[in-house]
């Protein structure tokens, strides 16, 4: 099943980004409009647990808000290798 385009240019972008690095685009629910999750579960990443990302339906200022998720796909340890135990 594919998942629904966002409605914001901005943001569909910036989730395209973040599944072309191996994140996952889970749907969300009221204004939560999805959840990206980060491929790996790993002790070292962030909590301990998946790095894990609201995006919302609405947002203010929508340049923002990718500008967020970028941030976050980036920030992930993971971000630079192929996945754990690789450098």
């Amino acid at each position: 099943m594919t998942r629904s385009r966002h409605p914001k240019k901005e943001i569909e972008e910036a989730v395209l980004y973040a599944e072309s690095r191996g994140w996952t685009c889970f749907k969300g629910h009221s204004h939560c409009w999805g959840l990206l999750r980060c491929p790996y579960n790993e002790s070292d990443c962030r909590c301990g647990e998946f790095c894990q990302l609201s995006v919302w339906s609405t947002p203010r200022v929508p340049e923002n808000e990718a500008r967020k998720i970028r941030r976050a796909v980036d920030g992930c340890i993971y971000a630079d290798h192929e996945g754990p135990g690789k450098p």
